[in-house]
């Protein structure tokens, strides 16, 4: 790992590169903190620490990185911010996790219009298809491939427990998910049917694959015949239609995301800040 040496006060540091100036009247700071966040994530993309383990204290990674401690700190808060870190108190900071036991959703927007997802326990999952195919020319757009790379096609079905019915699961999410077929080559139906926690924790633990944020667009639909008929809906039921590119470190795409929502007893809940 390369060090960087601190300037007199942890200062800004202006490109000089040839020709920056000429290039535009406004220098381009990158300020020290924001280079020892990209050294971070550098160890992170590299798998130096896996999902759910600690990472080195502050003191540590000062002395690694040859910076003060308030600088190591302020990235740490950028990560924690951007959800790659999270701080536990009294106990240190850990890469983030979608095996975490209260993040197995977290990119999951629909709730329960009664009680909570707790309450309403795990989602019945069940996987339609699992194929490789050729990138059509959305998905390699979405993806950043070329048209025709090869990629793991996925259509499954989310039912979640009726409130008050125990046993009584109602088709609730229709995916199509679409990966990139290196990172996830050796994914199968069957592993993927298997697998009882988060989908995404599957990612990380068997394919060393972690999302770290995502990107959605919403919009209300009506589903085709076999769209209608997967979720038991009719042809004519407003639907919530939702795209999601997921990324890994360093804005990577790793996953097309195209989801049907049923809205009958749930809802979309976003928060913001």
């Amino acid at each position: 790992m390369a060090h960087i040496a601190p300037s007199p006060a942890d200062s800004l540091h202006a490109s000089t590169e040839p020709g920056a100036a000429a290039a535009s009247t406004t220098p381009a700071f990158s300020p020290l903190y924001q280079q020892i966040k990209g050294l971070i994530l550098q160890s992170l993309q590299a798998g130096e620490w896996k999902p759910s383990e600690a990472i080195p204290s502050e003191m540590d990674l000062a002395v690694r990185f040859r910076v003060s401690q308030g600088t190591v700190r302020k990235a740490i808060d950028a990560l924690a911010a951007d959800n790659m870190l999270v701080r536990r108190q009294g106990k240190g900071t850990f890469v983030a996790t979608h095996a975490a036991q209260h993040m197995p959703y977290r990119f999951l927007k629909l709730k329960p219009d009664v009680g909570n997802a707790t309450d309403e326990g795990p989602a019945q999952r069940d996987i339609i298809d699992c194929k490789r195919q050729r990138a059509s020319a959305d998905v390699a757009r979405a993806l950043a491939l070329r048209p025709g790379d090869a990629v793991l096609q996925v259509r499954r079905v989310l039912s979640f427990q009726e409130s008050g019915l125990n046993g009584v699961y109602v088709p609730t999410i229709l995916e199509d998910l679409w990966l990139p077929g290196g990172p996830f080559k050796g994914l199968t139906a069957e592993r993927l049917a298997g697998y009882q926690g988060a989908m995404y924790a599957l990612f990380e633990i068997e394919f060393n694959v972690h999302m770290v944020r995502a990107e959605e667009k919403i919009r209300a639909v009506h589903p085709d015949a076999e769209q209608a008929r997967l979720l038991k809906v009719a042809a004519t039921a407003p639907l919530l239609s939702v795209e999601r590119v997921a990324y890994t470190y360093n804005d990577v795409p790793m996953e097309l995301r195209r989801g049907l929502y049923t809205t009958l007893t749930h809802h979309y809940h976003n928060e913001l800040s």
